[in-house]
């Protein structure tokens, strides 16, 4: 299993508690998530790219940190923008 840093345990631990609210979005608000994580996985370009090893070593490395492919992770961060 991953390591959780502190922020993450701290929601765990609210949600062990109890304290966390589910929260109830707006049509609107859902309508905004939804074309939001659409507009995510539209790929429109292959891309090809040379990195030298330890880059790619970097990027894997916090790619299993976060529990994630390192390609996501790098489609995540560049959509992050």
């Amino acid at each position: 299993m991953k390591r959780l840093d502190r922020y993450e345990r701290d929601i765990l631990s609210a949600y062990e508690k109890g304290v966390l609210v589910s929260a109830h979005p707006t049509r609107a608000q859902l309508n905004a998530f939804r074309e939001a994580a659409r507009a995510t996985f539209i790929k429109s370009r292959r891309v090809n790219i040379r990195l030298s090893a330890a880059d790619l070593l970097d990027i894997q490395a916090k790619a299993y940190e976060e529990g994630v492919p390192y390609q996501t992770l790098i489609a995540r961060k560049r959509a992050a923008r």
